[in-house]
C-alpha cells in the first residue's frame, strides 16, 4: 500500500476550496489503492497527468481548475504532495523545482 505525505495538506486545501473536496478524496483513494510501479503505469489511470523530472507528476483537479504536484517514489510506494493550488498559482511556480 502506498503512503501519501500528507493527507492533511489535501484536507487543508479542501477546507479553503470546498468544491475540490470530492475530487481530492477520489485522487487520494485512487493513489493509495493503485499498484503503479512506474510513471507509465500511472498514465494508464491518469492519462492527462504530466510527467516531470525527478519523480514529479502534475495532476489536473476539477477539470483543470486546480493543479496538484506529487513526487513519487515508485520503489518505496511513497507519494509526497509538493503543491496544490489554483491554475493561476501553478503558473507562478516552477513545477520541476517545488
Amino acid at each position: 500500500m502506498k503512503r501519501v505525505f500528507a493527507k492533511s495538506t489535501l484536507r487543508e486545501f479542501w477546507v479553503r476550496y470546498p468544491e475540490t473536496e470530492q475530487y481530492l478524496k477520489i485522487w487520494y483513494d485512487t493513489v493509495i489503492s493503485s499498484e503503479w510501479k512506474s510513471p507509465a503505469d500511472l498514465k494508464q489511470t491518469y492519462a492527462s497527468a504530466s510527467i516531470l523530472k525527478d519523480g514529479r507528476i502534475v495532476f489536473n483537479i476539477k477539470g483543470n481548475s486546480y493543479r496538484l504536484i506529487a513526487k513519487f517514489n515508485f520503489d518505496k510506494q511513497w507519494v509526497f504532495i509538493r503543491f496544490i493550488g489554483t491554475h493561476k498559482e501553478y503558473d507562478r511556480i516552477d513545477a520541476n523545482l517545488i
